[in-house]
């Protein structure tokens, strides 16, 4: 077995990623490509990602976070402050099309990993940096986790502007926004090697993604050179652009177009409303948002979800219920289109985990368990080339660990 996935029912399938990566940046990238059909080996330190430590767990090594980033690879521990370690690595890298990794550069370069080096010795590799900040710059080799990057990018700024205090999304946006680029990324560059023929190294910086992403809409008047306006989307900022308070309970409700708009104030008694100038087309919306928006939650609180739910799917204006997150398991959407999979560790526990959003039509990449620390150390050493004299010297010096052999305690993470 070369890796956990069907190769013959995958749009990755021989593509072969060593992850050096830890925490939720550069995982959730490779399990992206893993959901895609790479054989992702994730390369751990002796104590292991921190992540297998973050949150409630049934098994030692397999906590939360963890399960959330890590389906459908492989574990292998080195420890690549041993010089063996690193041997064993670059055996790896001759049957490898990506290295990617989140240490800092000087760092690699100690360790011998360098683009330079390696790039020189497998001409065809994508070798990928997932740092903070990209080089060359200010701030490069400074540490940055989500916190850092959605203060410096601007997260904190427009969620005060919109609710009058500096606050992070309570999401780790930056650290998955920016596996998102990382991952199409290294498949942009994987792409462009079947065409060329050449690996290339390549750099996904987590403040300039981050930021990247967030000037989408908020850049807004910036873009005029001519004429500077202010940066920020007011529609986005709005303090009452939130989910409206029924009588019962919370809807999302989203008139957009002119149509929407004009059938809503109709049917709810305030055609003066649909004829009056500030609210007319969606360039003087845009400009009296927060009166829209007030006017609207004045009229939505009068009736219960249910009547409007009801009055906006015969209008055909976009609405919604508030869903809890305990809510999304029994969403009738998403349960009629199998998106939770139940799976069983070889222990015998039971766990429930999200596929892969994206069907491709001769492309399936059903979710597996998560790796235990060390799981398929002896398995990768082995289609490297390594004997299996070779590998008991590895694993009894300390080199390499194996599931049975990986120590309890936990290393602190790798700065980005």
């Amino acid at each position: 077995m070369t890796s956990l996935i069907d190769s013959e029912r995958s749009a990755l399938a021989g593509v072969r990623v060593l992850d050096l990566t830890s925490v939720v940046f550069g995982p959730y990238a490779s399990q992206i490509l893993a959901d895609y059909g790479a054989d992702v080996i994730k390369i751990e330190a002796p104590g292991g990602d921190s992540t297998r430590r973050t949150g409630p767990s049934q098994e030692d090594g397999l906590a939360a976070i963890f399960l959330g980033i890590n389906r459908n690879k492989r574990s292998v521990v080195l420890d690549l402050k041993q010089a063996d370690a690193r041997d064993a690595l670059l055996k790896m890298l001759d049957h490898a099309d990506v290295l990617m990794h989140s240490m800092r550069p000087a760092k690699m370069a100690r360790l011998g990993l360098d683009p330079q080096t390696l790039c020189a010795r497998h001409p065809r590799l994508i070798y990928a940096g997932l740092y903070g900040f990209g080089e060359g710059g200010a701030y490069a080799g400074m540490p940055a986790y989500d916190d850092i990057v959605q203060g410096l990018a601007g997260v904190a700024d427009i969620t005060q502007r919109q609710g009058g205090t500096p606050r992070y999304l309570p999401t780790i946006a930056a650290d998955k926004t920016c596996g998102l680029i990382g991952a199409h990324a290294i498949l942009a560059a994987l792409f462009q090697r079947e065409r060329t023929g050449r690996g290339q190294q390549l750099e996904v910086p987590m403040f300039e993604s981050m930021t990247s992403y967030l000037l989408v809409e908020h850049f807004y008047g910036r873009h005029l050179c001519d004429e500077p306006g202010p940066a920020g989307y007011p529609r986005a900022l709005a303090p009452w652009r939130r989910p409206y308070q029924t009588a019962d309970a919370h809807l999302c409700m989203m008139p957009y177009t002119d149509a929407h708009w004009q059938r809503f104030f109709n049917e709810t008694g305030h055609p003066e409303l649909a004829q009056d100038a500030r609210f007319i087309d969606i360039a003087a919306r845009t400009r009296h948002i927060d009166e829209l928006y007030e006017r609207v939650g004045g009229i939505v609180i009068r009736h219960d979800n249910a009547y409007w739910l009801a009055l906006c799917q015969r209008l055909e204006i976009p609405a919604a219920p508030v869903n809890r997150l305990e809510d999304l398991e029994q969403d009738p959407h998403l349960r009629s289109v199998d998106f939770f999979v139940p799976l069983q560790s070889a222990a015998g526990h039971r766990y429930q985990f999200v596929r892969n959003p994206v069907r491709l039509q001769h492309s399936h990449v059903p979710p597996t368990m998560p790796p235990r620390l060390g799981e398929h150390t002896r398995q990768v050493l082995r289609q490297a080339g390594l004997d299996p004299d070779h590998i008991a010297r590895l694993l009894s010096s300390g080199a390499a660990h194996d599931a049975a052999t990986a120590p309890a305690s936990l290393s602190p993470p790798e700065n980005m």
